[in-house]
Protein backbone atom coordinates (compact mmCIF):
# COMPACT_ATOMS: atom_id res chain seq x y z
CA UNK A 1 0.00 0.00 0.00
CA UNK A 2 1.60 3.72 -0.74
CA UNK A 3 1.47 6.01 1.63
CA UNK A 4 1.94 9.33 2.34
CA UNK A 5 5.05 9.22 4.18
CA UNK A 6 6.30 7.11 1.10
CA UNK A 7 5.35 10.08 -1.02
CA UNK A 8 7.45 12.27 1.02
CA UNK A 9 10.06 10.10 0.79
CA UNK A 10 10.00 10.24 -2.81
CA UNK A 11 10.45 13.73 -3.24
CA UNK A 12 13.32 13.92 -0.77
CA UNK A 13 15.07 11.30 -3.35
CA UNK A 14 13.84 13.97 -6.43
CA UNK A 15 16.82 15.49 -8.50
CA UNK A 16 14.30 17.85 -9.89
CA UNK A 17 12.54 19.15 -6.15
CA UNK A 18 14.54 22.43 -5.97
CA UNK A 19 13.57 23.88 -9.38
CA UNK A 20 9.82 24.33 -7.61
CA UNK A 21 11.40 26.96 -5.69
CA UNK A 22 11.92 29.01 -9.06
CA UNK A 23 7.88 29.06 -9.60
CA UNK A 24 5.57 31.33 -7.73
CA UNK A 25 2.49 29.14 -6.57
CA UNK A 26 -0.29 30.34 -4.36
CA UNK A 27 -0.24 28.26 -0.66
CA UNK A 28 -3.29 26.21 -0.52
CA UNK A 29 -3.34 25.20 -4.25
CA UNK A 30 -2.50 21.87 -5.78
CA UNK A 31 -1.91 23.02 -9.57
CA UNK A 32 -3.03 20.10 -12.02
CA UNK A 33 -4.09 22.29 -15.00
CA UNK A 34 0.25 23.45 -16.37
CA UNK A 35 -1.28 21.76 -19.47
CA UNK A 36 -3.24 24.40 -19.94
CA UNK A 37 -1.75 27.31 -18.69
CA UNK A 38 1.62 26.79 -16.92
CA UNK A 39 3.06 28.96 -13.50
CA UNK A 40 4.67 31.97 -13.05
CA UNK A 41 8.18 31.70 -12.85
CA UNK A 42 10.17 33.99 -10.29
CA UNK A 43 12.24 35.87 -12.37
CA UNK A 44 9.49 36.93 -14.85
CA UNK A 45 8.65 39.82 -12.36
CA UNK A 46 12.01 41.19 -12.39
CA UNK A 47 12.66 40.26 -16.41
CA UNK A 48 8.91 42.00 -17.00
CA UNK A 49 10.24 45.57 -15.00
CA UNK A 50 13.17 45.30 -17.12
CA UNK A 51 11.43 45.50 -19.99
CA UNK A 52 8.82 47.99 -19.37
CA UNK A 53 10.99 50.43 -17.13
CA UNK A 54 14.76 50.36 -19.18
CA UNK A 55 13.90 48.48 -22.24
CA UNK A 56 10.90 50.58 -22.92
CA UNK A 57 10.52 53.58 -20.46
CA UNK A 58 14.20 54.40 -20.95
CA UNK A 59 15.35 52.81 -24.17
CA UNK A 60 12.11 53.33 -26.28
CA UNK A 61 12.74 53.05 -30.29
CA UNK A 62 16.25 51.88 -29.82
CA UNK A 63 15.71 49.46 -27.61
CA UNK A 64 15.12 47.33 -31.10
CA UNK A 65 18.83 47.41 -31.40
CA UNK A 66 20.25 48.51 -28.38
CA UNK A 67 18.23 45.44 -26.46
CA UNK A 68 18.26 43.28 -29.20
CA UNK A 69 14.64 43.25 -30.11
CA UNK A 70 14.37 41.88 -33.46
CA UNK A 71 16.41 38.92 -32.87
CA UNK A 72 14.25 37.94 -29.92
CA UNK A 73 12.01 35.45 -32.10
CA UNK A 74 14.97 33.51 -33.25
CA UNK A 75 17.35 33.99 -30.08
CA UNK A 76 14.61 32.51 -28.30
CA UNK A 77 13.85 29.89 -30.55
CA UNK A 78 17.24 28.30 -30.80
CA UNK A 79 16.95 28.00 -26.83
CA UNK A 80 13.63 26.32 -27.21
CA UNK A 81 15.18 24.10 -29.87
CA UNK A 82 17.42 22.49 -27.66
CA UNK A 83 14.11 20.76 -26.26
CA UNK A 84 12.50 19.91 -29.33
CA UNK A 85 15.61 17.88 -30.80
CA UNK A 86 16.32 21.02 -33.26
CA UNK A 87 19.22 22.67 -34.82
CA UNK A 88 20.32 26.20 -34.51
CA UNK A 89 17.91 28.54 -37.09
CA UNK A 90 14.99 25.99 -37.55
CA UNK A 91 12.54 27.19 -34.65
CA UNK A 92 11.25 31.03 -34.09
CA UNK A 93 9.16 31.84 -31.60
CA UNK A 94 6.06 33.96 -33.07
CA UNK A 95 2.45 34.21 -33.65
CA UNK A 96 -0.05 32.08 -32.35
CA UNK A 97 -0.13 27.94 -32.84
CA UNK A 98 -3.27 28.34 -35.09
CA UNK A 99 -1.32 30.78 -37.35
CA UNK A 100 1.52 28.68 -37.04
CA UNK A 101 -0.07 25.84 -38.78
CA UNK A 102 -1.62 27.75 -40.78
CA UNK A 103 1.59 28.45 -42.25
CA UNK A 104 3.36 24.82 -42.04
CA UNK A 105 0.21 23.69 -44.06
CA UNK A 106 0.62 26.08 -46.51
CA UNK A 107 4.03 25.06 -46.71
CA UNK A 108 3.39 21.41 -46.81
CA UNK A 109 0.91 21.47 -49.64
CA UNK A 110 2.60 24.08 -51.32
CA UNK A 111 6.11 21.51 -51.60
CA UNK A 112 3.27 18.71 -52.66
CA UNK A 113 1.65 20.64 -54.99
CA UNK A 114 5.07 21.43 -57.39
CA UNK A 115 6.12 17.17 -56.82
CA UNK A 116 2.79 15.52 -56.89
CA UNK A 117 -0.05 17.61 -57.45
CA UNK A 118 -2.83 14.64 -57.59
CA UNK A 119 -1.51 15.19 -53.83
CA UNK A 120 -5.06 16.15 -52.35
CA UNK A 121 -5.78 14.74 -49.21
CA UNK A 122 -5.54 16.07 -45.70
CA UNK A 123 -5.16 13.31 -43.06
CA UNK A 124 -5.74 14.40 -39.06
CA UNK A 125 -7.47 13.35 -36.45
CA UNK A 126 -11.16 13.35 -35.33
CA UNK A 127 -9.88 13.67 -31.61
CA UNK A 128 -7.11 16.58 -32.74
CA UNK A 129 -7.66 19.93 -30.73
CA UNK A 130 -10.63 21.53 -32.00
CA UNK A 131 -8.28 24.72 -33.82
CA UNK A 132 -6.11 22.36 -35.75
CA UNK A 133 -9.13 21.07 -36.90
CA UNK A 134 -10.59 24.44 -37.65
CA UNK A 135 -7.75 25.72 -39.45
CA UNK A 136 -7.42 22.67 -41.70
CA UNK A 137 -10.84 23.15 -42.56
CA UNK A 138 -10.15 27.20 -43.63
CA UNK A 139 -6.99 26.10 -45.98
CA UNK A 140 -9.13 23.86 -47.47
CA UNK A 141 -11.89 26.11 -48.36
CA UNK A 142 -8.95 28.96 -49.16
CA UNK A 143 -7.67 26.94 -51.65
CA UNK A 144 -10.48 25.75 -53.74
CA UNK A 145 -9.36 22.77 -55.79
CA UNK A 146 -10.73 20.17 -54.51
CA UNK A 147 -8.68 19.60 -51.25
CA UNK A 148 -10.13 17.18 -48.41
CA UNK A 149 -9.98 16.33 -44.84
CA UNK A 150 -9.75 12.88 -43.71
CA UNK A 151 -9.90 12.17 -39.85
CA UNK A 152 -8.49 9.42 -38.18
CA UNK A 153 -11.06 7.78 -35.60
CA UNK A 154 -12.28 4.19 -34.54
CA UNK A 155 -13.72 3.13 -37.94
CA UNK A 156 -10.92 4.74 -39.94
CA UNK A 157 -6.95 3.68 -38.24
CA UNK A 158 -4.40 5.86 -39.58
CA UNK A 159 -3.10 3.10 -41.56
CA UNK A 160 -5.90 3.07 -43.68
CA UNK A 161 -6.04 6.59 -44.96
CA UNK A 162 -2.71 6.77 -45.97
CA UNK A 163 -2.13 6.08 -49.47
CA UNK A 164 -0.30 8.05 -52.67
CA UNK A 165 -3.49 10.96 -52.26
CA UNK A 166 -2.08 12.19 -48.89
CA UNK A 167 -0.26 15.35 -49.50
CA UNK A 168 -0.25 16.24 -45.59
CA UNK A 169 -0.43 14.22 -42.34
CA UNK A 170 -0.98 16.50 -39.12
CA UNK A 171 -1.48 15.77 -36.01
CA UNK A 172 -0.48 16.25 -32.49
CA UNK A 173 2.20 14.33 -30.56
CA UNK A 174 0.23 14.28 -27.52
CA UNK A 175 -3.62 14.18 -27.58
CA UNK A 176 -4.89 17.30 -25.61
CA UNK A 177 -7.88 14.82 -24.12
CA UNK A 178 -6.82 11.61 -23.35
CA UNK A 179 -2.96 12.43 -22.67
CA UNK A 180 -2.03 9.67 -25.90
CA UNK A 181 1.02 10.02 -27.19
CA UNK A 182 2.13 9.07 -30.64
CA UNK A 183 5.57 7.10 -31.81
CA UNK A 184 6.69 10.52 -33.30
CA UNK A 185 9.70 8.44 -35.43
CA UNK A 186 7.57 5.35 -36.31
CA UNK A 187 4.75 7.83 -37.57
CA UNK A 188 6.35 10.02 -39.44
CA UNK A 189 8.41 6.94 -41.31
CA UNK A 190 5.51 5.95 -42.06
CA UNK A 191 3.72 8.32 -43.50
CA UNK A 192 6.64 9.25 -45.68
CA UNK A 193 7.15 5.92 -47.11
CA UNK A 194 3.80 6.90 -48.45
CA UNK A 195 5.35 9.89 -49.78
CA UNK A 196 3.34 12.29 -47.37
CA UNK A 197 4.80 15.21 -45.30
CA UNK A 198 4.08 15.59 -41.22
CA UNK A 199 3.03 18.22 -39.37
CA UNK A 200 3.37 17.88 -35.77
CA UNK A 201 0.87 19.81 -32.89
CA UNK A 202 3.85 20.14 -29.78
CA UNK A 203 1.21 21.81 -27.64
CA UNK A 204 1.28 19.22 -24.84
CA UNK A 205 4.70 17.95 -25.50
CA UNK A 206 7.32 20.70 -25.83
CA UNK A 207 8.78 20.71 -22.16
CA UNK A 208 6.84 17.64 -21.16
CA UNK A 209 8.22 14.78 -23.21
CA UNK A 210 11.43 14.23 -25.11
CA UNK A 211 10.80 15.65 -28.38
CA UNK A 212 13.58 15.14 -31.54
CA UNK A 213 11.90 16.22 -34.11
CA UNK A 214 15.19 16.05 -36.32
CA UNK A 215 16.00 12.82 -35.11
CA UNK A 216 12.53 11.42 -35.74
CA UNK A 217 12.67 13.02 -39.61
CA UNK A 218 9.49 15.44 -39.20
CA UNK A 219 9.00 17.97 -41.72
CA UNK A 220 7.24 20.77 -39.74
CA UNK A 221 6.12 21.38 -36.36
CA UNK A 222 4.23 24.12 -34.21
CA UNK A 223 3.19 24.54 -30.65
CA UNK A 224 2.62 27.20 -27.74
CA UNK A 225 4.75 28.10 -24.76
CA UNK A 226 2.20 29.12 -22.01
CA UNK A 227 1.70 25.21 -21.11
CA UNK A 228 5.02 23.15 -20.02
CA UNK A 229 7.15 25.94 -21.14
CA UNK A 230 5.26 28.50 -18.33
CA UNK A 231 5.56 31.23 -20.93
CA UNK A 232 2.44 33.12 -19.06
CA UNK A 233 -1.01 33.57 -20.64
CA UNK A 234 -1.34 33.80 -24.12
CA UNK A 235 2.85 33.94 -24.33
CA UNK A 236 3.96 33.72 -27.95
CA UNK A 237 3.70 30.22 -29.83
CA UNK A 238 6.37 28.74 -31.92
CA UNK A 239 7.22 26.83 -35.49
CA UNK A 240 9.84 24.66 -36.42
CA UNK A 241 10.79 23.62 -40.05
CA UNK A 242 12.85 21.34 -41.19
CA UNK A 243 16.26 22.74 -42.76
CA UNK A 244 15.91 20.60 -46.09
CA UNK A 245 12.30 22.59 -46.60
CA UNK A 246 13.15 26.47 -44.90
CA UNK A 247 13.56 27.85 -48.35
CA UNK A 248 12.10 26.18 -51.02
CA UNK A 249 9.49 29.03 -50.78
CA UNK A 250 8.06 31.28 -48.70
CA UNK A 251 4.89 31.51 -46.36
CA UNK A 252 1.55 33.05 -47.40
CA UNK A 253 1.53 35.30 -44.02
CA UNK A 254 4.67 37.08 -45.76
CA UNK A 255 4.17 40.12 -43.56
CA UNK A 256 7.42 42.51 -43.19
CA UNK A 257 9.39 40.88 -40.76
CA UNK A 258 9.79 38.20 -42.74
CA UNK A 259 11.02 39.99 -45.52
CA UNK A 260 14.62 39.51 -46.64
CA UNK A 261 15.48 43.25 -46.14
CA UNK A 262 12.59 44.75 -44.20
CA UNK A 263 13.48 48.15 -43.52
CA UNK A 264 14.52 49.03 -46.91
CA UNK A 265 11.20 49.38 -47.03
CA UNK A 266 10.49 47.68 -50.89
CA UNK A 267 7.22 47.64 -52.33
CA UNK A 268 7.72 43.69 -53.35
CA UNK A 269 8.14 40.97 -50.85
CA UNK A 270 11.42 39.13 -50.96
CA UNK A 271 11.72 36.59 -48.41
CA UNK A 272 14.34 36.23 -45.64
CA UNK A 273 17.18 33.33 -45.84
CA UNK A 274 16.05 30.20 -43.29
CA UNK A 275 13.56 30.20 -40.48
CA UNK A 276 12.90 33.88 -40.56
CA UNK A 277 10.69 33.66 -43.43
CA UNK A 278 8.19 32.07 -40.90
CA UNK A 279 7.57 35.45 -39.37
CA UNK A 280 4.83 37.43 -40.28
CA UNK A 281 4.44 41.28 -38.71
CA UNK A 282 5.92 43.06 -35.95
CA UNK A 283 6.61 40.89 -32.53
CA UNK A 284 5.01 41.44 -29.19
CA UNK A 285 7.69 41.89 -27.45
CA UNK A 286 6.54 41.99 -23.25
CA UNK A 287 5.19 38.88 -23.49
CA UNK A 288 7.97 37.38 -25.44
CA UNK A 289 10.50 38.87 -22.98
CA UNK A 290 8.78 36.90 -20.29
CA UNK A 291 8.84 33.56 -22.50
CA UNK A 292 12.60 33.40 -21.65
CA UNK A 293 11.58 33.03 -17.86
CA UNK A 294 9.64 29.81 -18.50
CA UNK A 295 12.19 28.38 -21.01
CA UNK A 296 15.44 29.24 -18.49
CA UNK A 297 14.36 26.86 -16.07
CA UNK A 298 13.11 24.05 -18.43
CA UNK A 299 16.58 23.79 -19.86
CA UNK A 300 18.37 23.47 -16.25
CA UNK A 301 16.45 20.13 -16.09
CA UNK A 302 17.64 17.14 -17.89
CA UNK A 303 14.54 15.80 -19.60
CA UNK A 304 15.30 12.53 -19.13
CA UNK A 305 14.93 12.85 -15.39
CA UNK A 306 12.14 15.38 -15.88
CA UNK A 307 9.94 12.10 -18.24
CA UNK A 308 10.65 9.61 -15.10
CA UNK A 309 9.29 11.88 -12.82
CA UNK A 310 6.33 12.64 -14.86
CA UNK A 311 5.59 8.53 -15.23
CA UNK A 312 6.35 8.30 -11.91
CA UNK A 313 3.55 10.78 -10.78
CA UNK A 314 0.78 10.10 -13.55
CA UNK A 315 1.50 6.57 -12.36
CA UNK A 316 0.94 7.31 -8.70
CA UNK A 317 -2.14 9.43 -9.68
CA UNK A 318 -4.01 6.63 -12.11
CA UNK A 319 -3.02 3.79 -8.85
CA UNK A 320 -4.31 6.28 -6.05
CA UNK A 321 -7.28 7.24 -7.86
CA UNK A 322 -8.24 3.81 -8.80
CA UNK A 323 -7.64 2.44 -5.18
CA UNK A 324 -8.95 5.03 -3.11
CA UNK A 325 -12.04 6.32 -5.31
CA UNK A 326 -12.83 3.38 -7.26
CA UNK A 327 -16.39 2.58 -6.38
CA UNK A 328 -17.19 5.79 -8.22
CA UNK A 329 -17.81 6.29 -11.88
CA UNK A 330 -14.73 6.75 -12.92
CA UNK A 331 -13.27 5.53 -16.33
CA UNK A 332 -9.65 5.95 -17.05
CA UNK A 333 -8.78 7.06 -20.78
CA UNK A 334 -5.36 7.74 -20.34
CA UNK A 335 -2.74 5.32 -21.42
CA UNK A 336 -1.54 3.22 -19.10
CA UNK A 337 1.46 2.47 -21.32
CA UNK A 338 4.51 4.68 -21.22
CA UNK A 339 5.29 5.06 -24.57
CA UNK A 340 2.06 6.32 -25.25
CA UNK A 341 1.29 8.55 -22.59
CA UNK A 342 1.89 12.50 -22.36
CA UNK A 343 2.01 14.01 -18.99
CA UNK A 344 -1.22 14.55 -18.08
CA UNK A 345 -4.08 11.82 -16.77
CA UNK A 346 -7.85 11.91 -17.84
CA UNK A 347 -11.04 10.36 -16.73
CA UNK A 348 -14.32 10.45 -16.80
CA UNK A 349 -17.20 10.83 -15.10
CA UNK A 350 -21.02 11.67 -15.70
CA UNK A 351 -20.77 14.33 -13.46
CA UNK A 352 -16.61 15.84 -14.64
CA UNK A 353 -18.21 19.31 -14.83
CA UNK A 354 -19.19 19.65 -11.04
CA UNK A 355 -16.60 17.58 -10.10
CA UNK A 356 -13.77 19.81 -11.35
CA UNK A 357 -15.55 22.91 -9.81
CA UNK A 358 -15.51 21.24 -6.51
CA UNK A 359 -12.06 20.62 -6.86
CA UNK A 360 -11.38 23.99 -7.82
CA UNK A 361 -13.33 25.38 -4.81
CA UNK A 362 -11.23 23.03 -2.66
CA UNK A 363 -7.42 24.33 -4.10
CA UNK A 364 -7.24 21.70 -6.66
CA UNK A 365 -7.09 23.29 -9.92
CA UNK A 366 -7.25 21.05 -12.81
CA UNK A 367 -9.39 21.44 -15.75
CA UNK A 368 -12.44 19.96 -17.92
CA UNK A 369 -13.04 18.59 -21.29
CA UNK A 370 -16.16 17.90 -23.28
CA UNK A 371 -17.53 14.95 -23.10
CA UNK A 372 -17.62 14.55 -19.05
CA UNK A 373 -13.72 14.88 -18.75
CA UNK A 374 -11.54 15.71 -15.77
CA UNK A 375 -8.01 16.42 -16.96
CA UNK A 376 -5.03 16.00 -14.39
CA UNK A 377 -1.83 18.22 -15.41
CA UNK A 378 1.09 16.88 -14.00
CA UNK A 379 4.06 19.33 -14.85
CA UNK A 380 7.18 17.72 -13.01
CA UNK A 381 9.05 21.09 -12.34
CA UNK A 382 6.93 22.13 -9.54
CA UNK A 383 5.02 18.91 -8.51
CA UNK A 384 6.17 16.09 -6.24
CA UNK A 385 4.78 12.64 -4.78
CA UNK A 386 3.01 14.08 -2.01
CA UNK A 387 0.61 16.35 -3.75
CA UNK A 388 -0.57 13.66 -5.76
CA UNK A 389 -1.30 11.98 -2.94
CA UNK A 390 -3.13 15.21 -1.38
CA UNK A 391 -4.54 16.45 -4.77
CA UNK A 392 -6.57 12.16 -4.78
CA UNK A 393 -7.74 12.55 -1.35
CA UNK A 394 -9.63 15.56 -2.10
CA UNK A 395 -10.90 14.22 -5.28
CA UNK A 396 -11.72 11.20 -2.63
CA UNK A 397 -13.52 13.32 -0.04
CA UNK A 398 -15.62 15.14 -2.86
CA UNK A 399 -16.98 11.96 -4.52
CA UNK A 400 -17.79 10.07 -1.16
CA UNK A 401 -19.38 12.80 0.33
CA UNK A 402 -21.22 14.26 -3.36
CA UNK A 403 -20.27 17.64 -2.13
CA UNK A 404 -20.03 17.97 -5.78
CA UNK A 405 -23.71 18.17 -5.77
CA UNK A 406 -24.49 21.64 -5.73
CA UNK A 407 -26.05 23.96 -7.92
CA UNK A 408 -22.99 26.49 -7.89
CA UNK A 409 -20.70 23.96 -9.66
CA UNK A 410 -23.15 22.95 -12.22
CA UNK A 411 -23.13 26.64 -13.26
CA UNK A 412 -20.99 26.82 -16.42
CA UNK A 413 -18.38 29.33 -16.81
CA UNK A 414 -16.98 31.06 -20.50
CA UNK A 415 -14.07 28.78 -19.90
CA UNK A 416 -13.85 25.46 -18.75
Amino acid sequence: MISREHCLAADARDPLASLKSRFSLPDGVIYLDGNSLGVLPRSARERSLEVLEQEWGSGLIRSWNTAGWFELPGRLGNKLGRLLGAGEDEVVITDTTSLNLFKALAAAVRIQREQAPQRKVIVSERDNFPTDLYMMQGMIDFLQQGYELMLVDDDHPLESLLDDSVAVLALSHVNYRTGAMYDMAAVSRLAHRHGALVLWDLAHAAGAVPVDLNGAEADFAVGCTYKYLNGGPGSPAFIWVARRHQDRFWQPLSGWWGHAAPFAMQSDYQPAAGIRRYLCGTQPILSMSLVECGLDVALEADMQALREKSLALTDLFIQLVEARCGQHPLTLITPRDHAARGSHVSFRHPEGYAVMQALIARGVIGDYREPEVLRFGITPLYLGHADIWDAVEVLRDILDSRSWDRPEFRQRASVT
